[in-house]
């Protein structure tokens, strides 16, 4: 299968590495730094269970949009922030019969989508802990399973990413799954970010279980109130992630870490939106909504 990784930063650099490890023609779209260093040396994929250089005939990297040119599958991994301007740039290079599969934070991003491309275009749930290590490195911390909604070819996709060793089912409640995820990253990213803490230690802070209830239970009552239909095992999940993720950082901390605005206005700050239209209140969550914005602010001389 010929794949392209449409944003490829830590989540996009493992997906894509493991579907080239398994032989497949894959493309790594991303940032000049990342690229230079691949395309010289391969892209370093730090596993648990394995560290290896992967390069070409299997795998290349680019840092145009165009190389999406001929891919059954792009792996959509950009930035929420900037969904809509990113489909927009591969939107004249697809393929009528491609697949885009959303491989990022928030509940929304596949629908706003569907606005700007015409291609098939399918969600997906992301359980990966990795980030990068340096240019063209990207480090696996635990998990890596996809939860993918149905499509035309869905089902052929799903087969190809087990057989590459991505643990993958397809769901016909994704929206709840996303909802569930996006639970998850709320409770931990902004603590995580404000705090600059792996999960592991940051649940061991004085109060930070108590404050991650509160943030689950504003979210929970947006999501019933907006009639998504949860997984039973929500709490449990975000309890898991402190002991399946230990050692990793938040993609909030990740960005406030090298100065970049992060993507808070999809997670805590959509929840907060949703609530306001709702009529939930959602005070935890436009808390840290609020933190993460200063900090976001200030970085950028905008305060």
């Amino acid at each position: 299968m010929k794949v392209a990784i449409m944003g490829a930063g830590a989540v996009g650099c493992y997906y894509g590495g493991m579907l080239a490890r398994a032989g497949h023609d894959v493309v790594l779209i991303g940032r000049p730094q990342h690229v230079e260093a691949i395309e010289r040396d391969g892209l370093r994929l730090e596993a648990q269970t394995f560290d290896e250089r992967i390069g070409a005939p299997h795998l290349h990297a680019s840092t145009e949009a165009s190389a999406v040119a001929g891919a059954q599958l792009v792996l959509f991994c950009v930035k929420s922030t900037d969904t809509e301007s990113a489909g927009a740039s591969i939107a004249a290079h697809l393929p009528a019969d491609a697949l885009v599969l959303t491989l990022q934070n928030g509940v929304d991003n596949a629908d706003r989508l569907r606005k700007t491309i015409s291609q098939d275009v399918a969600a997906a749930v992301v359980y990966v802990a990795s980030g990068m290590a340096g240019p063209g490195h990207v480090r696996h911390n635990g998990r890596g399973e996809l939860v993918i909604e149905p499509s035309r070819s869905s089902e052929a996709v799903a087969q190809t990413l087990i057989a590459a060793g991505v643990p993958t089912e397809i769901s016909a409640n994704v929206r709840g799954a996303l909802w569930s995820k996006l639970i998850l990253n709320c409770a931990y990213n902004a603590l995580s970010a404000l705090s600059q803490l792996p999960y592991g230690r940051l649940v061991q802070g004085v109060g930070v279980r108590d404050a991650m209830r509160d943030v689950v239970a504003e979210c929970k009552a947006v999501a019933q109130a907006d009639g998504v239909t949860l997984p039973a095992d929500v709490d449990a999940a975000v309890s898991r992630i402190a002991e399946t993720m230990q050692e990793q950082y938040s993609s909030t901390a990740q960005d406030l870490a090298r100065g970049k605005r992060s993507e808070i206005d999809h997670l805590n700050g959509f929840v907060v939106q949703r609530g306001e239209a709702l009529g939930v209140a959602t005070p935890a969550n436009r808390m840290l909504h609020t933190l993460v914005k200063l900090v976001e602010d200030k970085a950028h001389g905008a305060l």
